[in-house]
């Protein structure tokens, strides 16, 4: 008996004016599965985790969630003077209204708060300064606070940006960890897939108001982008990475060419 999605979007359709980002568009993820959101900027890969978030509404269609939802943004740093420790930037992730609750109330909440910040290994800096700490474990901490509320979902948006090849490396394990420890399902937008490329079952790629959506190897080929970008475009397997050639290089996935944060309409 096959489980019911955690995700489910069926006949959607967003755009902004007379512009398009995707129609008849229909995905269902199941608990556990981690699906990659590919496409260049403007595409609607933010877009589509702001439609999950309920901050979109669709034009038409519908979209649905089974369950609570964790969200990992992108890393920016956060400044020496911000008067925060890691462990309260986690704390941030636990349901608000246990505060003033009491003693049995608080202490619940730290439990939550510790067992967050132990999915992530993050124990020997949790309590640091959150300015002092670098931007692989303040990231860690952001992955933390997603998880302090026990999602089913995780909707990341460029997580591993700005990030060195080692960080990118182990926030991509941890997320993975914990889908495949709680069966959280993942929904991943990216501009790189490949520090991701172990552990992705779909991909969903977006460009200009079209859209492709199946395994690695379905979607990343020389074929499918080609006819997704309308130019020629070369797939390269290279051991673990995948290089794409053409199309606007910048614009396609697998160079790694550290883009600017994507801003959406």
């Amino acid at each position: 008996m096959e489980s019911r999605p955690v995700v489910s979007i069926r006949g959607a359709r967003l755009a902004f004016g007379a512009r398009t980002l995707w129609s008849e568009f229909d995905l269902d993820i199941a608990p556990g599965e981690f699906v990659a959101v590919l496409g260049p900027n403007g595409s609607g890969k933010t877009s589509l985790l702001r439609v999950l978030l309920g901050q979109y509404r669709l034009d038409a269609g519908a979209a649905h969630i089974e369950g609570r939802v964790g969200y990992i943004p992108q890393q920016r740093p956060i400044p020496e003077g911000v008067p925060l420790r890691g462990r309260d930037l986690v704390g941030l992730g636990v349901d608000g209204r246990r505060w003033g609750l009491g003693i049995r109330g608080r202490r619940s909440r730290e439990a939550a708060v510790d067992a967050a910040i132990d999915q992530v290994d993050a124990r020997a800096f949790a309590d640091g300064s959150l300015g002092m700490l670098s931007g692989g474990e303040q990231q860690r901490l952001r992955v933390a606070q997603a998880l302090a509320s026990d999602p089913s979902v995780l909707l990341c948006d460029e997580p591993l940006l700005s990030l060195d090849p080692a960080n990118q490396a182990r926030v991509a394990q941890l997320i993975d960890r914990r889908r495949r420890s709680a069966a959280t399902s993942v929904v991943f937008v990216t501009h790189e897939i490949t520090p991701i490329l172990p552990f992705v079952d779909r991909v969903v790629h977006l460009v200009d108001g079209r859209f492709r959506i199946g395994t690695v190897d379905e979607v990343m080929t020389s074929e499918t982008l080609s006819e997704l970008y309308r130019s020629r475009v070369d797939v390269i397997r290279l051991r673990d990475r995948i290089v794409v050639v053409g199309a606007d290089e910048a614009a396609c996935h697998g160079v790694h060419t550290e883009p600017p944060a994507e801003v959406e309409p």
